[in-house]
């Protein structure tokens, strides 16, 4: 006898989202460029990002909660603010927020298209949330457990975020010669 894994599939995908995932890999990685010292712009925001955040639950919220990400960054980059900036998150209802969206373009930072049904493709979904359950002990109630989780994103080294990007650069050639197709199963 012998064990065989399970593979999660999110959802089966049609010729036309595989063309689309295929499509906005193609047109991220044409597009993506990273500048060395917003490695730790990006970690620093972030950082912040969850210091402040947790579920986001009214409209009005959605948007509260990124005004303080973009004064961060424009902290973070003070000869260039916002310009230059290219924001990838991933499709929740509250990142497609058209008062998110209308205030992020506002402000001068261009939102990267994220594929469809790609959690594959999502930072938080391949690598965060497992780097956190990875690193967190057991915790007695919600309070402690915010406060541990904040603590962890908080210490996450920089070479550990960079790898982040270097892998989804990998997901998104991984996806482009997968046609598109789901390929968890291709990662080692």
């Amino acid at each position: 006898m012998k064990k065989v894994p399970s593979r999660w599939i999110p959802q089966q995908l049609n010729d036309e989202q595989n063309q689309e995932r295929v499509r906005l890999c193609r047109e991220n990685l044409a597009n993506f460029v990273m500048v060395p010292g917003d490695y730790v712009i990006l970690l620093q925001v972030m950082r912040r990002g969850f210091t402040i955040g947790r579920f986001i639950t009214s409209q009005q919220t959605k948007v509260g909660l990124t005004k303080p990400v973009v004064k961060e960054i424009r902290k973070q980059r003070k000869s260039n603010g916002t310009k230059g900036i290219k924001l990838l998150r991933d499709n929740a209802s509250s990142h497609r927020h058209s008062d998110v969206i209308n205030y992020l373009t506002g402000e001068g930072i261009n939102i990267i298209p994220h594929p469809p049904y790609s959690p594959d493709l999502a930072p938080c979904d391949y690598w965060l949330n497992d780097y956190i359950k990875q690193n967190l002990t057991d915790q007695p109630d919600e309070k402690s457990l915010t406060h541990a989780v904040s603590k962890l994103i908080k210490n996450i080294p920089e070479e550990e975020f960079k790898k982040t990007f270097d892998k989804l650069l990998e997901r998104m050639e991984l996806c482009i010669n997968n046609h598109g197709d789901y390929f968890e199963h291709l990662i080692k």
